[in-house]
């Protein structure tokens, strides 16, 4: 079993995971409503621009979002965090500044009693992180 997280956006997934991909590294994959003939009879016309689906994949890992669609409403991603594990405290401060980047910091990347490196952040986007470094393993 796997679990991946799926974030819901209001008309600005594309744009999200382009900047995923360009923080985190690995393939975007992202298919607008007007590419599925199927799906987009099903939705007005000024919705076809809008994300069906996307993935970000690294390595054996996803992470999946869409826009709404629809009448569907939207009230921001609330009562999570996506979280991401790295190996070395440079990684844990490129990653923080990349994805913190025109967002806003909630916790400082900083040592941390379980932690060399924990901080916390919202996206551009209002897609909360959490970017955990355990161990420092490039010293080690």
């Amino acid at each position: 079993m796997k679990i991946h997280a799926y974030l819901i956006f209001d008309g600005n997934c594309a744009e999200a995971f382009t900047f995923y991909a360009q923080c985190l590294g690995g393939a975007a994959s992202i298919m607008p409503v007007s590419e599925n003939a199927e799906c987009a009879g099903m939705f007005p016309a000024d919705q076809h621009h809008r994300t069906l689906h996307a993935c970000l994949t690294l390595g054996d890992q996803l992470l999946m979002g869409s826009d709404t669609l629809g009448d569907q409403p939207y009230d921001g991603i609330k009562g999570c965090h996506v979280s991401i594990q790295v190996g070395s405290i440079a990684e844990a401060e490129r990653v923080f500044a990349a994805l913190s980047a025109g967002g806003e910091v909630q916790m400082a990347l900083e040592k941390t009693f379980w932690a060399v490196r924990f901080g916390m952040l919202k996206d551009r986007f209002g897609v909360p992180w959490m970017i955990n470094c355990e161990a420092d393993n490039a010293s080690a």
